[in-house]
């Protein structure tokens, strides 16, 4: 016969191993058990938030009973862990830390592995596949407090100036017919503010081009693009990712939720009532999290005009003889950050006058200008470079840009305009300016054609300018040769090389453009009707006269403006 109390059949089974354990005696446990089940809690976490039993006791038992791991979290070098991808106010909700992730499946340390909804929350929101591993209360709670004190901590260095968390953002224009009420749910994270403002002053104030805040799996680096090279500003704790992104999506009006897809944003500073700088902004997801990186767009710099660019003197001439020509294309060239869209839109402003009608098309706008019609592309939409410009040729033009020439629909529709007596500008992604004539003779455009409509093709690069501390090079004749001089230029020439102090940035200060500007003269217009090649062009190019890119890089070196190590940097021999 059953001789044991009816008490204890009624006790769960975590409860009746606390009994069995000594950890609670029957009326004890009973009590607790009614006790959770009205405030709707766990048993566990009611004898936690009662201190009924000793934390460490009860999480060895919850180990023993639910087969869950116990570990000691002290053994945990906190700085490392991935607190990043999960919410603040969820950690300290339901008390659970991220100690490390292992393929998509995310390990936490929890008191209580009964908290299902917990764990469900996090999972969902983190997007990770959620395993407990518990720890006790006590132990867990000085672990959070810590780990969040040391992310913070990281932004100590960035808390030197006053009013930081106000500096004046605004959405873009664009973004304002957004769902305002996600641009409005914003976390308090005043030390993310501080820091983020921080970061983009800084930016501004350097003259960076770009900012690169990247992720990786046990550090978190923040780069600045100075004079074209990237540099590291900041390494902040690697659990402030997920923090940092996300307010930077919510001050550029993007998707804080979406983190599987790149977005595209763009955020507005405004210095002063007529001054304001533009951040286009572009995330992609990584193995780590989302890498963030803002461009800085800053419309003044297109308005230094044309001496300001680093024309020679032949150079300059034939470029703004060939923009106030009434019809033709001109074509700039180069890669991604060589300053093709600062030339042209220099060509912009000066025609732009109130009576000529300029259009533009770009993927994406980086400058706004008053005056200019300018259309952003948007394939998804229906909106190409090919649908724009058709459109642009019904709206009575004067001048077209194209923000980049990539198919044959696009060139043939640019070549027309140029043909029918309007002035095309675009660029193209080659080398150097005869490539661009066989790339167009590639995708298709007919020679008479190419010689009919193009006036005048450009290819550039930026390279940095030497401080005023740059000492002198002595090189050797000889290697001075092998770089690309003749014995003519020998003759006085003097190098210098970057030297560095507190106002500059390792010896250099700025950047120039070198530039290679190829008219379509009459003689190269016959090579190209006879389908020659670049090589030919080149050549011919050479013989009348026209410095390639590496030529005027070396007319640099001879003027004091750059040193050798930066040409072969930027050009090849």
């Amino acid at each position: 016969m059953n001789t044991e109390p009816q008490s204890v059949f009624r006790l769960n089974s975590f409860a009746r191993r606390l009994v069995d354990d000594g950890v609670l005696d029957i009326d004890a446990a009973q009590k607790a058990c009614t006790d959770a089940s009205d405030a709707r809690r766990t048993l566990l976490a009611h004898l936690t938030l009662e201190k009924l039993a000793d934390p460490a006791v009860l999480a060895a038992t919850a180990s023993t009973e639910f087969g869950v791991p116990l570990v000691d979290i002290q053994a945990f070098d906190l700085t490392q862990i991935p607190a990043s991808v999960v919410k603040e106010q969820l950690i300290n909700k339901h008390q659970a830390l991220p100690l490390f992730l292992r393929g998509s499946q995310l390990f936490i340390a929890i008191a209580d592995p009964t908290n299902h909804s917990a764990m469900e929350e996090i999972a969902f929101n983190s997007g990770f596949s959620v395993q407990p591993i518990i720890v006790d209360a006590a132990s867990l709670a000085q672990a959070i407090e810590k780990a969040l004190e040391a992310a913070d901590a990281g932004f100590d260095e960035f808390e030197d100036e006053e009013g930081l968390e106000e500096v004046d953002f605004s959405l873009d224009d664009i973004q304002q017919d957004k769902d305002q009420g996600q641009v409005d749910a914003q976390v308090d994270d005043t030390p993310v503010v501080r820091f983020i403002n921080k970061v983009l002053l800084d930016a501004i104030r350097k003259n960076a081009s770009d900012i690169h805040f990247e992720p990786y799996e046990n550090k978190y680096r923040i780069r600045y693009r100075l004079d074209g090279v990237l540099s590291r500003v900041a390494s902040p704790p690697i659990q402030m990712s997920r923090r940092m992104s996300s307010r930077l999506k919510v001050m550029s009006g993007l998707d804080i939720a979406e983190r599987r897809v790149p977005q595209d944003g763009r955020i507005k500073l405004n210095l002063s009532r007529n001054k304001s700088i533009d951040f286009r902004v572009s995330t992609c997801p990584t193995l780590w999290g989302e890498k963030v990186v803002l461009r800085i767009l800053d419309s003044t710099a297109t308005r230094l005009g044309v001496d300001k660019l680093g024309f020679e003197e032949k150079q300059r001439d034939l470029f703004t003889e060939a923009i106030v020509k009434p019809y033709g294309m001109i074509l700039v060239t180069g890669p991604t950050g060589s300053g093709k869209t600062v030339t042209l839109y220099t060509a912009l402003n000066i025609l732009n006058e109130e009576g000529r009608n300029i259009s533009t098309v770009e993927d994406p706008v980086e400058i706004r200008v008053q005056g200019i019609n300018q259309v952003q592309q948007n394939t998804r939409q229906g909106m190409t470079f090919a649908r724009a410009l058709r459109a642009f040729l019904r709206q009575d033009p004067d001048i077209i840009m194209v923000g980049e020439i990539r198919d044959l629909e696009t060139a043939e529709i640019a070549v027309k305009a140029a043909q029918t007596g309007h002035l095309v500008l675009s660029t193209l992604h080659t080398n150097d300016a005869p490539q661009s004539i066989t790339r167009l003779m590639n995708m298709g455009i007919p020679s008479y054609n190419i010689t009919s409509a193009v006036n005048l093709v450009m290819a550039q690069r930026l390279i940095r300018r030497l401080h005023t501390c740059k000492i002198a090079d002595e090189l050797p004749e000889e290697a001075l040769l092998e770089a690309g001089f003749v014995e003519d230029d020998l003759d006085g020439l003097e190098v210098f090389k970057p030297n560095g102090c507190s106002g500059c940035n390792e010896g250099y200060k700025g950047r120039v453009g070198i530039f290679e500007v190829l008219p379509i003269t009459d003689s190269i217009a016959r090579i190209i009707l006879e389908d020659g090649n670049s090589l030919q062009i080149r050549e011919h190019a050479r013989q009348e006269g026209f410095n390639d890119l590496r030529r005027s890089a070396l007319n640099k070196v001879s003027d004091g403006v750059t040193g050798l190590m930066e040409i072969n940097r930027v050009t090849k021999d």
